[in-house]
């Protein structure tokens, strides 16, 4: 457990070291929670294309549990995208400039997209390839808004279903200057200067922020089931939120100079092997039909209200003790930290963009979608979505990102290697 610090300049540091969780710069760790929960989706994805979840022998439903990826990655997203705001309101730091903010997230997200764009519209939905709207849609990461498209599921084309998440990831991307103004705005709202009156006022608005995506929930199946709503930003609030809460709780530990806030975040990775240990147990339950049913399509409000929650509370147990944990600690450094987890965590946006197109490509060619074998076709599936992955990195992303690093040397740390499904 962690020790509480004698009281200190406010920086995050006491005579007995750093116990505050770092705020800036590059965390390892982090990288190997991508490369986790990216890792939990392609085996999910695979093992649907398989049809092994579905399968009543076994145990094979655990893989329905691979779904955690997602609020995993909305998780960091919130943490790291956020964090910049919550500093700016906590420690009076320079808000990031919206229109230079958001040029970074283009140049993040969209080139690797496209490159994947447009090798579908040359193979699989090459009969579309004259269609300006289908074009334009998936291009403008829009297609789960079309209110009568060609492809028969809210998620999109077969081979681009996943997509979805990154519909939902780059909608938020849109919304967070607004939100975090509005949060800002009520945070700042007292005469207090103490950063934990401000800390406390900007988690009660979070906490806000998270209750919408129950009533949206509930819409979703009152008066009438409407699946587009499954798909849209509003629904997954709560596991961004996640990462918003704890962007703001890592930022008070560092400038409270009293220290308590600092020690429980301390405590809580020091318990990681506790939390992980529940994060595991969740993520049993969350495979079952208690959170849903065994696919993706949801059935009634209880079961997908408790998807958002069990999930939510799954991705919380595995990343919060990573995030809160102080600089170099020993265990996760070892276990996420290490050369492997941080190449996997690299290329994971890569490897999330071309996993569907090379599985569903895969189950399409040889003829055995839904009758596939989890246990040899996962070994190759990955190697492959693996290399896909590091040339997208390395002939797209990486470029791009140094050119864009050229341009503005100050950046934002990066939360999005994998905006899976």
């Amino acid at each position: 457990m962690g020790m509480v610090a004698a009281p200190s300049r406010g920086d995050g540091r006491g005579p007995e070291g750093d116990v505050a969780p770092p705020i800036s710069g590059h965390q390892d760790t982090l990288d190997g929670v991508r490369a986790v929960a990216a890792l939990a989706v392609l085996v999910y994805h695979v093992a649907s294309a398989a049809g092994s979840i579905t399968n009543p022998n076994g145990v094979r439903w655990l893989f329905n549990g691979g779904q955690v990826g997602v609020p995993v990655f909305f998780t960091l997203s919130g943490l790291l995208l956020f964090r910049p705001w919550a500093a700016a309101v906590l420690g009076g730091r320079p808000a990031p400039r919206t229109a230079e903010y958001l040029r970074r997230r283009v140049l993040r997200i969209l080139p690797a997209y496209w490159a994947v764009i447009a090798v579908f519209m040359a193979t699989a939905g090459r009969d579309h390839a004259g269609d300006p709207l289908t074009w334009v849609s998936l291009l403008t990461l829009t297609q789960t808004y079309l209110p009568d498209p060609w492809w028969p599921s809210a998620l999109g084309p077969a081979h681009l279903g996943h997509m979805w998440s990154l519909v939902v990831e780059v909608a938020w991307y849109v919304t967070l200057p607004f939100t975090a103004a509005v949060l800002a705005w009520y945070a700042r709202r007292t005469r207090a200067e103490d950063v934990g009156v401000r800390a406390r006022r900007l988690l009660v608005g979070i906490g806000v922020y998270a209750a919408v995506s129950a009533p949206w929930t509930f819409f979703m199946f009152v008066p009438e089931w409407r699946p587009m709503m499954g798909v849209w930003l509003p629904r997954y609030f709560v596991w961004f939120a996640i990462g918003m809460a704890l962007a703001v709780v890592t930022v008070w530990a560092r400038l409270d100079g009293r220290r308590p806030v600092a020690a429980v975040c301390r405590a809580v990775s020091d318990s990681w092997a506790a939390c992980w240990a529940a994060a595991a147990m969740l993520y049993v339950v969350a495979a079952t039909p208690a959170a849903g049913p065994l696919g993706l399509k949801p059935d009634v409000f209880w079961t997908s209200f408790l998807h958002l929650i069990v999930f939510g509370l799954c991705a919380t147990a595995f990343v919060a003790p990573v995030v809160l944990a102080p600089p170099g600690h020993p265990a996760l450094g070892a276990i996420l930290g290490n050369a492997v987890m941080r190449f996997l965590g690299r290329i994971s946006y890569g490897v999330f963009l071309w996993q569907l197109p090379i599985i569903v490509g895969w189950y399409d060619a040889t003829g055995r979608s839904f009758r596939g074998n989890v246990a040899t076709d996962l070994p190759l599936l990955a190697a492959a979505t693996i290399a896909a992955g590091a040339l997208s990195y390395y002939l797209v992303e990486w470029p791009v990102q140094r050119l864009s690093r050229r341009r503005a040397p100050s950046r934002q740390g990066d939360p999005v290697r994998a905006p899976s499904s």
